[in-house]
């Protein structure tokens, strides 16, 4: 894959994949042209629009609808589209505002400050780039993309419009990983060496096997049709299935699975965290189906990353067995534990630092670090509680009218997102992948030097 395309070819190509289908001939406007945005004041309601109704979806806009109601009608949701008439009538009539089959009508729209992505991920960045065109910010469900060459364009087309992304990833805006990240820059455990985590579920039916309507589909009637084509989008064209469309998370198509499912809530949250955040120089990924075999992608799934920082991460996930694995980071001098029963899309009420205990020599008794500032017991780091999902909208809001940079930012997300990628083909190829960052590119050798 060509990591040089042009941004304006890639978003032409991928636009055109659905030319022609509900809404042929219709001008919506050049995407060749960026559109500032309107300015928001201080007072004004930004005007939301939602596209894709699903269960995630549905979700957010109720989310934005709270926080307006918490906070003086901050935001309101003024059009919601999806390819499903019962989902976007719905969430049309729980929103009071017009509802939509093409996103391009609702982008189009010059009262629309900010659209909500929240469809099925190989749409995530075509709609988020025509979006970012055509001067609005983007609130941008995890994961951000589906491809690295995506990412890398919606790093730059942010930079570009200098509008505000926010990705969709809501543990990032809980006070435990910036209370982390302080701890970690204090020094409070020594130089970092390794990083992890887990996400664990498990389901009698299989994770991911949503509900599936059996009257609905591209030759339904009223509030049971969908519009497959357009469903698909960018992705190989098939025949209907509905196991495809109610339950997308399963197939290569449109997910990768556990890898930009679940593994993103965890290592957003730890790129923030670090120092900095970091891109990976080797990932590999194994795992596999043992469980759930209607599926395509594994149902249990590892991944093992080193940095160029000197320090590595593990992560590890079954969707057929519950059992978590305690997120930490692990320093020369002591031990960061953020979330001890394992899922990083929960947290505690504190932080806790453990001082690492080391013998000196093969004589001597085991004892702290002689210089270790923090002393020897355990130190607790109160952690404030609150509605992570509340705090990240109110985030991007907030961000919408300082225009400063939002908590999960498109730039913190893409070093998540390459990680999770490079798993996810690490996986598929049965390789080692290396990730060149200054040419933003994976190959199977080492980078030379």
């Amino acid at each position: 894959m060509s990591e040089h395309v042009d941004r304006r070819k890639f978003l032409k190509q991928a636009s055109a994949v659905s030319a022609g289908l509900a809404m042929a001939g219709r001008a919506f406007g050049s995407p060749n042209k960026l559109n500032p945005g309107r300015v928001i004041g201080a007072n004004d309601r930004i005007n939301v629009g939602l596209i894709g109704c699903g269960g995630r979806g549905t979700s957010d806009g109720k989310s934005f609808a709270k926080y307006a109601r918490e906070n003086n009608n901050a935001c309101q949701i003024v059009g919601v589209c999806d390819v499903y008439t019962k989902r976007r009538r719905i969430n049309a009539e729980n929103h009071q505002c017009k509802a939509y089959a093409d996103y391009r009508e609702l982008i189009a729209r010059s009262d629309v400050d900010a659209v909500i992505v929240a469809t099925p991920d190989h749409w995530h960045a075509t709609i988020a780039l025509e979006a970012l065109d055509k001067g609005k910010d983007v609130y941008l469900e995890k994961p951000m993309c589906h491809t690295l060459e995506e990412a890398k364009k919606l790093v730059d087309t942010a930079r570009e419009s200098k509008r505000i992304v926010q990705v969709g990833s809501q543990t990032t805006s809980a006070d435990q990983w910036w209370k982390a990240k302080k701890a970690i820059a204090d020094g409070m455990i020594g130089k970092m060496i390794m990083s992890q985590g887990s996400y664990h579920r498990n389901s009698i039916e299989g994770e991911w096997n949503w509900p599936i309507e059996p009257n609905a589909g591209p030759n339904g009637k009223g509030d049971d049709y969908i519009n497959w084509s357009m469903w698909l989008g960018p992705a190989p064209k098939r025949p209907w299935d509905p196991d495809r469309f109610f339950r997308f998370r399963k197939y290569w198509d449109y997910s990768g699975g556990i890898a930009t499912d679940l593994f993103f809530h965890v290592v957003a949250p730890l790129n923030i965290c670090w120092y900095k955040p970091q891109f990976p120089t080797r990932v590999v990924a194994s795992g596999g189906i043992y469980a759930f075999h209607d599926r395509e992608v594994p149902d249990t799934f590892h991944l093992l990353a080193e940095y160029p920082e000197g320090h590595s991460l593990v992560l590890s996930s079954s969707m057929a067995n519950s059992q978590h694995i305690p997120g930490l980071i692990r320093g020369h001098e002591g031990t960061l534990v953020m979330v001890e029963h394992g899922m990083f899309e929960r947290y505690s009420p504190y932080l806790t630092v453990k001082p690492e205990i080391v013998s000196l020599s093969d004589n001597d008794e085991k004892g702290p670090f002689p210089d270790y500032k923090y002393g020897k017991e355990e130190v607790r780091i109160p952690v404030e509680q609150s509605d992570m999902m509340m705090a990240h909208v109110g985030n991007f809001l907030h961000c919408m009218r300082t225009r400063e940079k939002p908590h999960l930012d498109v730039e913190t997300a893409a070093h998540a997102q390459v990680l999770i990628s490079l798993a996810v083909d690490s996986y598929r190829d049965n390789k080692v992948k290396y990730w060149d960052a200054e040419n933003w590119r994976s190959q199977d050798h080492p980078i030379s030097a």
